[in-house]
């Protein structure tokens, strides 16, 4: 990623921010190799060096960013597979130590035969945290991928902020992201690999899962071309209250910087108007009107 393609997006003014909250974040949108997993650790190692120097806090890469993911079959997939404790994917874990960065990257998951689309979260405290995507479409590595379970969905304490993972696919369903805002989330990361036809979910999905949930929502796309495929980026950042804190509207490599403060997540109480305008859309959940949700799935007609 270029120098000139760095962006920086200053603080934003809120009357519940304190200073000593904030942190900043960066959204890394990169291309990617197909099966080149030395090259694109290479690229990654490389950003991690030039938001260490930016004071950040946590960054965030693609889904499948170390692998790729227009796979054609699991066996092919399979190959382009880690297991955490691989030497490549302790190269990553030994980056963050050395730029003191925590990371969020996607990279295809190795275990009892199965391939998982997962993402981890590498901690400078030396944590490891896998999250495996539950909601896989029929594209790409995701038809031969095996889903995550009930488990991945954690909420991870780092330096003070309370970190949740989602993936692509993931967001296009509202039920991850609240469960991950029960749990105490402040910033949700979502990896993605957003080909064509997926502009109107880039736009407006991470702003929606943003403002229903009062939460920093991170969605981070991937450029470049694979398997016929055009990845269109619109990487963006989005604040509690659903604005766009930084987007990378275009299909380009660039790095995205925005600060946050889990402050603003956790206030879920909005005085609009004092005495005649509340928003608490937590409080004014009805779960007893949600069974539905949750009962055995019925065919479709």
């Amino acid at each position: 990623v270029s120098p000139q393609n760095l962006t920086i997006v200053g603080k934003i003014e809120c009357k519940y921010c304190a200073m000593d909250n904030t942190k900043f974040v960066a959204a890394i949108q990169m291309d990617v190799a197909i099966g080149d997993l030395q090259k694109n650790l290479k690229a990654i190692v490389a950003s991690m060096n030039r938001v260490s120097q930016q004071n950040i806090f946590l960054c965030c890469f693609p889904e499948c960013a170390i692998s790729g993911y227009c796979f054609d079959s699991l066996e092919e997939a399979m190959d382009a597979a880690l297991d955490t404790g691989d030497q490549l994917f302790q190269e990553l874990v030994s980056a963050v130590q050395d730029f003191q960065v925590n990371v969020v990257c996607g990279f295809l998951e190795r275990g009892d035969g199965n391939v998982f689309n997962s993402a981890a979260l590498v901690t400078r405290s030396g944590g490891v945290h896998v999250y495996r995507k539950t909601h896989l479409p029929f594209l790409g590595v995701d038809r031969f991928s095996t889903p995550g379970d009930d488990r991945s969905l954690q909420v991870f304490d780092v330096d003070g902020v309370r970190i949740g993972m989602n993936i692509c696919y993931d967001c296009s369903f509202p039920e991850p992201s609240r469960v991950l805002s029960l749990a105490g989330a402040d910033l949700i990361a979502l990896p993605t690999n957003w080909p064509p036809g997926a502009s109107l979910t880039a736009d407006y999905v991470p702003n929606a899962r943003a403002l229903e949930n009062n939460v920093y929502f991170m969605a981070v796309n991937r450029v470049g071309s694979e398997g016929g495929f055009d990845f269109i980026g619109k990487s963006k950042i989005c604040h509690p209250d659903g604005h766009d804190l930084a987007f990378a509207d275009h299909a380009r490599e660039e790095i995205l910087i925005a600060e946050i403060d889990p402050v603003v997540a956790r206030q879920k109480r909005i005085v609009r108007v004092p005495g005649k305008h509340v928003i608490d859309r937590f409080k004014d959940r009805r779960p007893e009107m949600y069974k539905q949700i949750t009962a055995e799935k019925r065919r479709m007609r």
